[in-house]
């Protein structure tokens, strides 16, 4: 059980009880394990989702080719947060993921009504042979795809690809115990035109 016990806690970053808790609850499966502590993070950060998050820090990533950075700012509660290594990680693996995956925005609540409206059109043409209650499955299916390519929360991790980027943070939050918001981010790309 001991040997679980490590492996959970490598896999989720929960603490030593936590861990047995999940897998005695378990009988030791331990996806089941992961499934239950996911939850609980969850739990975690919706409780705290409510406390005012004003420190943190500001995380740069510069690409090792010197032509994609990012600028991320991510808070948390207290400085003593602020500068504990699982903080330092999770900044540092976010600005890793925009410049990866370059997301428009931050959560799906961000993309603008009028996108979404033009993204459903251009599926709707794309696939205007199916009969309507299909039409409406397959047009929410791909809205949803479209939220997991540009919104930074809904985005696989590229460290993890099993669990979305909200679920690292829900971890984070969970292990952490402070509130932590991913406030703002810019990516920038060599010779990318502005707007």
């Amino acid at each position: 059980m001991t040997e679980k016990i490590k492996q959970l806690r490598q896999m989720t970053g929960a603490g030593i009880m936590e861990c047995k808790v999940a897998l005695s609850e378990t009988q030791g499966n331990i996806e089941k394990a992961v499934e239950i502590l996911r939850k609980k993070g969850i739990v975690t950060a919706r409780k705290k989702a409510d406390r005012v998050a004003e420190e943190g820090r500001v995380e740069g990533y510069i690409h090792s080719n010197a032509k994609i950075g990012v600028l991320v700012e991510v808070n948390c509660e207290t400085d003593f947060v602020a500068n504990c290594d699982d903080f330092k990680q999770f900044t540092k693996d976010v600005a890793i993921q925009i410049a990866a995956t370059n997301p428009l925005y931050l959560k799906r609540e961000d993309v603008p009504t009028k996108v979404i409206e033009e993204e459903r059109e251009i599926i709707k043409s794309q696939i205007k042979d199916k009969p309507d209650n299909v039409l409406e499955k397959i047009i929410d299916g791909k809205i949803d795809k479209y939220f997991q390519e540009t919104c930074l929360l809904e985005q696989p991790f590229v460290k993890d690809d099993k669990i979305k980027i909200k679920d690292y943070l829900n971890q984070i939050v969970g292990k952490i115990r402070e509130n932590i918001v991913i406030k703002r981010f810019i990516r920038f790309s060599l010779g990318e035109k502005l707007s």
